[in-house]
């Protein structure tokens, strides 16, 4: 199986895969992204080079992604050689913001209130305050901009202009708070659910992830899982998706964003749910029954370990206190190029007390981090 794209999750997908003596293939970057720690048989080449694809793919059954970038045209062309999972027919809505709520509303998926803008006129009809985002490219918070009068929309148009992007005007939801429904659907059409989660966001990165969501109506919580597996089989998702979304203050969820790949907000399982996100993304796409979802601990709290100033050979030291301090907790390092900001790493915590997990997870992340000093308990 044959992976593009080398970053953490494609890192994350080489345990499980190592586990069912599953070889992978992985197409990098370059030599030095972090997937190339781990899987060996590895070439760098550029996903946006047709010939490079064909190259890594060649007898391989079955080609996933570590992203969501390869353009659909490489990707229809991959498939008159192997299976595709998911495929161009599916990565277009996750690639393109705009036709994903194109078809989200034809499918009567509840979203924030959107429509294409190519002016600043029609931006200032669409209404003030309200989000403009680019439909291809963004992530992390990249490409992602909250607008409140003509001034602050200006720049945004204009760029937008400058640099040939179509840019996507939704309504600035009044939201509660942020949940992610995960699921895992194979070709033969199993789908895997894992329990609906909160997440918070830090400068528009995932920061921290509660799983399961407390508090979570029940009823919601059904109607967010009902929203991702009706979303994953329309559009005939093959892998593990995520559905990102706002709770709003008068109790309704609409859709935010799609990933289909393993995503951030699923890290939890790789300790806290009997079968990991990673696990269940091999399992679907080479169409093997899918491991059980179920969470191994009433709690499990993720928190990512964001870059700062120290170098990378520091967030090692790490090790000593942490390991010390809480024998229970998982930690995860990415083996990446330390830059403020950047995802590096994560830590999970899991038990009966949600208090002592969150407690637990944001110290050692904050100890990583280097937010915390030799004289923190």
């Amino acid at each position: 199986m044959a992976v593009i794209g080398g970053g953490q999750l494609a890192r994350m997908m080489a345990e499980p895969a190592a586990a069912l003596a599953l070889p992978l293939r992985l197409l990098a970057e370059d030599d030095s992204v972090c997937a190339t720690q781990v899987i060996v048989d590895h070439q760098v080449g550029d996903y946006r080079d047709l010939e490079a694809l064909f190259r890594v793919t060649q007898d391989c059954a079955v080609v996933t992604f570590d992203h969501e970038h390869v353009p659909t045209e490489h990707l229809v062309a991959l498939e008159a050689r192997l299976a595709v999972r998911p495929g161009p027919h599916a990565l277009i809505y996750a690639q393109d913001k705009g036709r994903m709520r194109k078809r989200l509303g034809e499918l009567g998926i509840p979203c924030p209130r959107n429509a294409i803008v190519e002016s600043l006129d029609e931006v200032q009809a669409f209404g003030f305050p309200c989000v403009l985002k680019t439909t291809k490219g963004g992530y992390d918070g990249k490409g992602v901009w909250i607008v409140r009068d003509r001034a602050d929309a200006r720049s945004v148009v204009d760029a937008a202009a400058v640099n040939g992007a179509t840019l996507l005007a939704e309504e600035l939801v009044d939201f509660r708070r942020e949940l992610s429904a995960l699921i895992a659907r194979s070709p033969s059409g199993q789908v895997a659910a894992w329990p609906v989660v909160q997440t918070t966001q830090r400068d528009s990165i995932c920061h921290e992830v509660i799983a399961p969501a407390p508090d979570l109506d029940p009823d919601l919580g059904d109607r967010a899982l009902q929203i991702a597996m009706t979303i994953c089989g329309e559009l005939d998702v093959v892998g593990v998706m995520a559905v990102e979304l706002f709770e709003t203050t008068d109790g309704r969820v609409l859709v935010n964003e799609l990933a289909m790949r393993p995503h951030n907000t699923g890290h939890w399982t790789q300790d806290g749910a009997i079968t990991s996100q990673f696990e269940n993304h091999l399992r679907a796409v080479l169409d093997l029954p899918l491991g059980a979802p179920q969470p191994r601990a009433p709690w499990t709290v993720m928190v990512n370990i964001l870059g700062g100033a120290q170098d990378a050979g520091q967030l090692y030291d790490g090790y000593l206190h942490t390991m010390a301090k809480d024998p229970q907790l998982k930690v995860h390092l990415y083996g990446k190029q330390m830059r403020p900001g950047r995802k590096v790493g994560h830590v999970n915590a899991y038990g009966d007390d949600l208090d002592d997990c969150l407690e637990r997870a944001r110290h050692a992340a904050a100890w990583f981090a280097g937010e915390l000093g030799d004289d923190s308990d």
